[in-house]
């Protein structure tokens, strides 16, 4: 199947949903965790979670990304039991509304049991290097994101170092699809992150950002996650929950160099940000790339 409509328009799919990349997508975020990111005294409530996403499928998200496991500077793992507690029910009880259901998580039993409920999306942190996660994927249907992070979650903003961020970030990235690809992952299924936060300075997620065109150029379509991020407060001096303007501004910016879809926690705010702006200066989608020959 090739990743392009008759008119060569890029399309991404995600099980039995294809995506005409004409448009921005907005990817909202759920985290079931006592120590998410954005939100540290957030109690676990499935009653709590679930409204919340479907407010976010009513202000106009395209995907909601359900997390179980915190990827915030410091955090601690869970066990696979406990992440399955968290993010099953949820699943299920969105896929059942007929919602588009993306997984967060590094657990190849989690994304199986995601997948098996409906997911049509894994959204990995590690990029599935962890042992079974590529096969996961790739004996199903779902799309799935992969994010460069350099280190784990609990020591990654210690100490980041890169020679050249930007080479460094394309060609892991362009490596872990190469792999998809040769285990029988089809190019439509496949999104690219560069991680920004995740293990990276300012100075690197801004020469990211500056040089997101290049990642774009892989033929992929990329996801940007700014929303709320610390990099905003450092230019901002805003507190984490005052970063609603910085976060949609850099959304629109993720979008203006490229981005196919952008994840964040303020979805109604993104959506009409997003709308005015494709219509007051609209971009240029990309068509699909022909997967090389030989």
């Amino acid at each position: 199947m090739s990743n392009r409509l008759d008119d060569g328009a890029a399309t991404l799919t995600l099980g039995p949903r294809r995506w005409l990349l004409d448009r921005p997508y907005v990817m909202g975020v759920v985290n079931v965790t006592p120590d998410s990111f954005s939100d540290c005294s957030k109690p676990l409530n499935f009653e709590k979670s679930l409204k919340e996403a479907l407010t976010m499928i009513d202000d106009g998200a395209d995907i909601i990304d359900v997390g179980g496991e915190s990827s915030r500077p410091g955090a601690s793992s869970v066990s696979d039991d406990e992440e399955l507690r968290r993010v099953l029910p949820l699943v299920e009880a969105l896929v059942v509304r007929d919602v588009a259901v993306s997984v967060d998580t590094v657990k190849p039993v989690v994304m199986k049991a995601a997948i098996d409920a409906g997911a049509v999306m894994v959204n990995d942190i590690q990029a599935l290097q962890a042992p079974e996660a590529l096969s996961v994927v790739a004996r199903s249907q779902a799309a799935v994101c992969l994010m460069h992070m350099q280190g784990a979650p609990r020591t990654m903003q210690e100490a980041p170092v890169y020679d050249d961020v930007v080479a460094e970030v394309k060609a892991f990235l362009s490596v872990r699809a190469s792999a998809l690809e040769a285990a029988g992952v089809a190019r439509e299924r496949i999104v690219l992150d560069p991680g920004f936060g995740f293990g990276k300075t300012v100075d690197h997620n801004l020469a990211l950002m500056r040089s997101l065109p290049e990642l774009v150029a892989l033929g992929y379509p990329v996801l940007a996650g700014w929303s709320r991020k610390s990099t905003l407060g450092h230019l901002t001096g805003r507190a984490v929950d005052e970063r609603l303007a910085a976060s949609i501004a850099a959304s629109l910016a993720a979008v203006a160099q490229g981005a196919a879809i952008v994840r964040v926690h303020d979805v109604r705010e993104t959506v009409d940000a997003l709308r005015v702006w494709c219509t007051m200066a609209p971009r240029q989608f990309p068509k699909a790339k022909e997967k090389p020959k030989g």
